[in-house]
């Protein structure tokens, strides 16, 4: 099965050494988000856990415990955008995530990491114009190393409504425009444009709509054949072709504090939430209590062992 990292937050980022114990002890509690005294333990066990699923903005803090990681699957997304400290306040340098881009790239090998510039607004300084300056000159900057982009445009959810007021939605035209131009550039670069939750009306320009994370992106990174039960291949969210589940991370911990930010509602609870955290704990923020119901995450490798005979044909 897969453990997904980096839906709910960035724990390669901000959570490391508890993530580097929790792979040391082989398990890892998370907490529901929507019944918080249901827990859920899953085994961090090679023998069922086919792939871990990361997506950082900051790769770095993690990469002196990626002995840890040595005998899993594993992919990774690296969120790099052109947007400054204005947007993304908590976001390091984007040349130093770019290089440790390449590192992880050449450690984990080119069908193992992607590249996100996501997700894409439009105003009087991030301008169209300044969009494709920039993902040109970070596509020239990554070539060789990756050989996917995955792009999406801004979603005015709630929480982004009220943590980023000013923020507006993208028109179509200028999605049609962007996404064919970054199509474009991609392509010059030796990668594919794989749009997040946008449909498919940038396939025709030769855009992969199928979906960023699949079970197929899976298993050519893992190199080996899944079969996934129909009941555990779920999207994400509406108009995603995308498999995440099993996240063992926490809304509301992440402190790049970017105004577009899906996952944190109340930056002051950010603040909190980090206050609580244990890196010796099983759960990423706070410990178990007496109320927690402790339940046993059901577990087993989907890879398909058995023999391919067009292998011998």
């Amino acid at each position: 099965m897969i453990i997904n990292t980096g839906q709910r937050t960035d724990i390669p980022a901000f959570y490391p050494e508890w993530f580097a114990n929790r792979l040391r002890e082989g398990f890892v509690m998370v907490r529901n988000p929507y019944n918080p005294l249901q827990v859920s333990r899953y085994r961090l066990d090679r023998e069922v856990v086919d792939a871990i699923g990361f997506c950082s903005k900051n790769p770095g803090p993690f990469f002196k415990y990626m002995d840890l990681l040595d005998g899993y699957g594993q992919f990774w997304y690296v969120t790099i955008t052109g947007y400054g400290k204005d947007i993304e306040p908590g976001v390091p340098d984007k040349e130093k995530v770019m290089e440790d881009f390449k590192w992880l790239s050449k450690r984990v090998g080119i069908n193992s990491v992607g590249w996100r510039y996501d997700p894409i607004f439009v105003d009087e300084k991030y301008t169209v114009d300044y969009h494709l300056q920039r993902f040109q000159e970070m596509a020239a900057n990554l070539e060789g190393y990756t050989n996917r982009v995955v792009i999406s445009f801004i979603d005015i959810y709630a929480k982004v409504k009220r943590n980023f007021p000013e923020a507006k939605g993208v028109t179509a035209e200028e999605k049609v425009y962007l996404g064919q131009k970054m199509v474009e550039i991609a392509a010059a670069h030796d990668m594919v444009v794989k749009p997040c939750a946008e449909g498919d009306f940038l396939a025709k320009y030769g855009a992969d709509c199928g979906g960023c994370m699949t079970i197929a992106d899976y298993e050519k990174a893992i190199g080996k054949s899944l079969v996934v039960p129909k009941s555990k291949n779920k999207p994400a969210r509406e108009n995603c072709s995308c498999y995440i589940t099993a996240d063992i991370g926490a809304y509301d911990t992440c402190a790049h504090f970017c105004k577009y930010c899906y996952a944190n509602n109340d930056i002051n609870q950010v603040r909190i939430n980090r206050g609580l955290h244990d890196v010796n704990s099983p759960l990423l923020i706070g410990n178990i209590g007496p109320d927690d119901i402790i339940t046993e995450a059901e577990q087993r490798s989907w890879v398909d062992n058995q023999m391919n005979i067009f292998q011998f044909i």
